[in-house]
């Protein structure tokens, strides 16, 4: 479902979802195929108005026509806020899924899509990126299409494991190892050189490459990185390897539950701490003091953040931290810009209001990376 060419309106630009090529479609199909055409061109040009758009007769879902109406509205405010302007939106939609019933008068699809604006501010411009998913419901009445029911799929929310997974103790550790542990001495950084083997082995020292951690996080934002398992939720797994490509070092324990590493997956097996792959668990070791490997400092405003830095988002206000993004970047005013999986973003506004995930009670966890590393 590629996007085809844009249409000016109100100073700005839109893109619609063209309608399939090469093999002819049923006319039942073209029909819904049609009303998801129109509900992204509609969804695209909100992008620019911040506005609902008036969707007479081809969206009966109340529940989500509220929810689409309170996130503009919150976007409109911030961007008014900060003096920025979007000048152009273009959303490429992309079908990734669809059932029908036997009847074709039944449709649930789901879409990706990916949404480019480009933002004025100050008389500086640049763009942000972000690709969502929405699994649309479509019926037949009277012989057309309409949305009965939309449901954007907001995986910022979704914590890859829960708090009993947290707790469990799933890796053998050698008698080597353990005998660490009973006796309180720390691991020493570690680098999993099959991964990156042009990094130095002696890492004492080693300034935080805060250059090479956003241009990493730039490169990677959209695709995953073949060197490293993809998860569902992976917007730590993201982050981490950011900070990594930036020179932080791995503090290899073997434990899930211990220190920062990665090695893969072997027999079956995964390996790697909860840290390097859940947001929660990372905020939880950055937060912690230690002499030695990756280090950060809890600063209290987005403005004392550096490229390369990291924020944790807590959706429901209750310290359980559930996503993580990286600055890569700075708007006009020296607010930071973030890039982020899982919801792949580039260049994204630092406060999430754009996002579903976002609520009233949403909190901020802002940690300053070291410059070195001992």
């Amino acid at each position: 479902m590629p996007r085809t060419s844009n249409r000016s309106s109100r100073g700005g630009k839109r893109s619609a979802v063209s309608r399939s090529q090469g093999k002819p479609q049923e006319p039942v199909l073209q029909g819904w195929k049609a009303v998801v055409h129109e509900y992204v061109t509609l969804f695209n040009q909100a992008e620019i108005d911040r506005f609902p758009p008036v969707f007479t007769g081809l969206v009966k879902d109340g529940d989500h026509l509220s929810r689409c109406s309170q996130r503009l509205y919150r976007m409109k405010e911030q961007e008014l806020l900060r003096g920025v302007l979007p000048t152009n939106s273009q959303t490429k939609a992309e079908l990734l899924r669809v059932s029908e019933s036997s009847s074709g008068t039944e449709i649930v699809a789901t879409i990706g899509l990916h949404i480019k604006r480009t933002m004025d501010q100050s008389g500086r411009t640049y763009m942000e990126e972000r690709c969502e998913r929405e699994r649309i419901w479509l019926n037949a009445e009277d012989g057309r299409y309409y949305i009965a029911r939309i449901e954007p799929v907001v995986s910022e929310r979704r914590p890859r494991f829960n708090a009993s997974d947290l707790n469990s103790f799933p890796l053998h550790l050698s008698e080597e190892e353990a005998g660490d542990y009973r006796t309180g001495t720390p691991s020493i950084p570690y680098i999993n050189y099959d991964i990156l083997p042009v990094f130095n082995h002696q890492r004492a020292g080693a300034r935080y490459r805060r250059d090479l951690a956003a241009a990493y996080a730039d490169r990677w934002w959209e695709e995953p990185n073949p060197a490293y398992e993809t998860f569902d939720v992976n917007c730590t797994n993201y982050v981490s390897q950011c900070l990594f490509a930036g020179h932080a070092p791995m503090n290899y324990t073997s434990r899930r539950d211990l220190g920062w590493w990665y090695r893969g997956r072997s027999g079956g097996r995964e390996q790697w701490s909860y840290s390097w792959a859940v947001s929660n668990a990372l905020q939880v070791y950055l937060s912690g003091a230690r002499q030695k490997g990756l280090k950060a400092t809890i600063v209290h405003s987005p403005e004392e953040l550096e490229l390369g830095d990291v924020i944790t988002y807590d959706w429901g206000g209750d310290n359980r931290f559930q996503h993580s993004t990286i600055v890569t970047a700075f708007d006009a005013q020296g607010m930071p810009l973030v890039n982020a999986n899982t919801v792949a973003s580039r260049h994204r506004y630092w406060d999430y209001q754009d996002s579903y995930a976002w609520t009233e009670a949403t909190k901020y966890r802002f940690f300053h990376i070291a410059d070195e590393f001992l």
